[in-house]
């Protein structure tokens, strides 16, 4: 019987929930988020959160515990080398669980669980609580009269110096803008003088071509010529013999 027994049991056994459990922590640890159902995403949390304050303190004591919970060598290393120096300064609550609504087929409700450290928009979103400060009765007018010319140099101040901060970064920029134009200028230069001796050289590989061709002509016209005297002499020779026969 359950009497008593208030955790979820997901709907398995002992075994099955701890290694499911016991994978979805790594997963976490390795990733820093991961999507699964509400009721998981609650089970983990109190699962792997204590895993993460036990990392803390980085001793072999701790390590062989937390290794005890994973059965994941290279997830103890990432607990305690990159998550663990981030949430030291946190007192517990190391996820966060952002509903996503319900999934296709069964309904169930799901989520993303993630490490609360590591989601850098919202940390980028977050700002820091504002300082109260107590008023009280006396001297009160002589306090604000002193403050306003403070505040005012005080305004003074920053605006000088954003406006050298500006300066200074136009300034740089113009440095930029003109190193950039002089690279680009070498640049062309270069490709217009490989342009140049391109053509050159394929001016010169034209020229050579056609002296190769008009020596050929002039070779095949010596052929022809001497082919021709050739067929004179030898029908001369046939005249010449053909009148001696008659005489």
């Amino acid at each position: 019987m359950r009497h008593g027994k208030k955790f979820n049991h997901l709907g398995r056994k002992k075994a099955h929930r701890e290694a499911m459990l016991r994978n979805m922590a790594c997963s976490l640890i390795e990733h820093k988020r991961i999507k699964t159902t509400v009721a998981k995403a609650k089970a983990l949390r109190t699962f792997v959160e204590p895993l993460i304050t036990k990392s803390k303190t980085d001793v072999m004591h701790s390590r062989r515990t937390v290794f005890s919970r994973l059965h994941n060598k290279y997830a103890v290393t990432e607990l305690f080398r990159e998550v663990a120096p981030k949430v030291r300064d946190r007192n517990g609550g190391y996820t966060r669980i952002i509903k996503l609504g319900t999934r296709l087929g069964d309904n169930a409700e799901m989520c993303y669980i993630e490490l609360v450290d590591f989601n850098e928009l919202m940390l980028a979103d977050a700002k820091p609580a504002a300082k109260k400060s107590r008023r009280s009765r006396r001297g009160g007018g002589k306090k604000v009269a002193d403050a306003q010319p403070a505040t005012a140099a005080a305004v003074a101040e920053e605006s000088l110096e954003d406006e050298s901060t500006e300066a200074v970064a136009a300034e740089v920029v113009t440095d930029e803008v003109v190193e950039e134009a002089s690279e680009t200028e070498a640049s062309s230069s270069e490709a217009v003088e490989e342009e140049v001796a391109e053509e050159s050289t394929e001016e010169e590989t034209a020229a050579e071509e056609v002296t190769e061709e008009s020596t050929e002509a002039e070779a095949v016209a010596e052929e022809e010529a001497e082919e021709s005297s050739e067929s004179a002499a030898e029908e001369t020779e046939d005249s010449e013999d053909a009148k001696s026969e008659e005489e």
